[in-house]
C-alpha cells in the first residue's frame, strides 16, 4: 500500500481499523456483561409478529457472548501475524506474492519434468506424437480455450486455429514464436482519410477479392484508393503479408466478418489485435508443447 499511497492514508488505515475493534470490544463488554436474572421479567422491544410475537430484550447467551469475545481477540491476534494494518506485513510476513511463488516453485519441481521431456524434439515429431498432444491440449484448455475456444474454432476477432489459414504463417517456428512473443495488429483506421462513399466502394472492391457479391460499379471506383492505401500491406491481389500480420483478403475467411458493413467498419475504424506473449508466464518447454498441439490441429 506504502508503494501507491502516501503515509497518511497507511496510518489512517491502522487508526480506523484499531479503534473499530477497541470500540466494539467496549460496546460488546458493557451491553453483553448483562446476566440473567431468574425471576426478572423482561421487557418487550416493541417488535410484534404475528399478532403475539414479541421481541424482548432477554439478555444475550453466556456461550453466543463469550464466543463474540473470543472472535474479537482471535481479530486481534490475526492482525499481528498477518497483513491488515495498513503496510504492516504481519510477524509471520506471509504474502499472497510470497505463497504463489512458493506454490508456483513446488509446480516447476513436480511438473517440470513432464514438459522438459518434449523440449528438444522438434514440433512437427510432437504434433504426431499422442502422449504429447494430450498434455498440449490440456494446456490449450487452460490458457488458450477463452478466446480460441474449447474447439480452438475461435471467434469473431479470435483467429481460426483449425483451419490453414494464418495471419502470421502457420509453420512451426512462426506459431512457437505467435505464442512465445505474442503479436500485435494494427489495422489503422482511414475514417479522418476517406469519405464514407469512397470506403464504402473499397469494401465492395475487397468483396471482389475474396469471390463475393458486390455491386461492381462501386469496385471499379474503390479498385483505384485500394491500390493506393491498402495494396501496400494486403498485395496488389489482395493475398495479404504474414510478415505484417495483413490478412488474406482473397479468400471467404474474415477475422472480423465479411459483410459489406463489418468489412467497412474495419477501413473506417481500423482494428487493434492483441495476442498476448506467453513467455514469461509458461516458460519454454510448455510453450513448445503447445505450439505442436496448434500446429496438429489444422493438419
Amino acid at each position: 500500500m506504502a508503494d501507491f499511497t502516501s503515509a497518511f492514508w497507511d496510518w489512517f488505515i491502522i487508526a480506523l481499523t484499531l479503534l473499530s475493534i477497541i470500540g466494539l470490544l467496549i460496546f460488546t463488554l458493557k451491553v453483553g456483561a448483562r446476566k440473567f436474572v431468574p425471576g426478572e421479567k423482561a421487557e418487550s422491544m416493541g417488535h410484534v409478529w404475528d399478532e403475539d410475537l414479541h421481541e424482548l430484550n432477554n439478555p444475550a447467551p453466556r456461550w453466543w457472548y463469550l464466543g463474540f469475545i473470543i472472535s474479537i481477540f482471535w481479530g486481534i491476534l490475526y492482525l499481528f501475524l498477518y497483513p491488515g494494518l495498513g503496510s504492516f506485513s504481519g510477524y509471520l510476513g506471509w504474502s499472497q506474492i510470497a505463497q504463489y511463488e512458493e506454490e508456483i516453485a513446488q509446480a516447476k519441481q513436480t511438473f517440470g519434468p513432464i514438459f522438459d521431456e518434449f523440449k528438444n524434439e522438434k514440433i512437427e515429431d510432437l504434433a504426431r506424437n499422442p502422449k504429447a498432444l494430450l498434455v498440449g491440449q490440456r494446456l490449450f484448455s487452460t490458457y488458450c480455450t477463452t478466446c480460441h475456444g474449447s474447439d480452438a474454432r475461435g471467434a469473431r476477432g479470435y483467429p481460426n486455429l483449425t483451419d490453414n489459414d494464418w495471419l502470421y504463417g502457420g509453420d512451426s517456428v512462426a506459431i512457437k514464436t505467435s505464442i512465445m512473443k505474442g503479436r500485435q495488429a494494427a489495422m489503422p483506421p482511414w475514417g479522418s482519410l476517406l469519405k464514407d462513399a469512397e470506403i464504402h466502394a473499397v469494401a465492395e472492391y475487397i468483396r471482389t477479392l475474396g469471390g463475393l457479391s458486390a455491386d461492381d460499379s462501386l469496385a471499379a471506383k474503390g479498385k483505384a484508393n485500394y491500390s493506393q492505401y491498402c495494396m501496400v500491406c494486403h498485395g496488389a491481389n489482395g493475398e495479404g503479408n504474414p510478415a505484417l500480420g495483413s490478412p488474406n483478403l482473397a479468400d471467404d475467411i474474415w477475422l472480423y466478418g465479411g459483410s459489406s458493413k463489418k468489412i467497412i467498419e474495419s477501413i473506417k475504424d481500423g482494428r487493434n489485435g492483441l495476442m498476448p506473449p506467453h513467455e514469461n508466464f509458461l516458460g519454454e518447454a510448455k510453450v513448445h508443447i503447445l505450439a505442436a498441439y496448434v500446429y496438429s490441429l489444422s493438419r
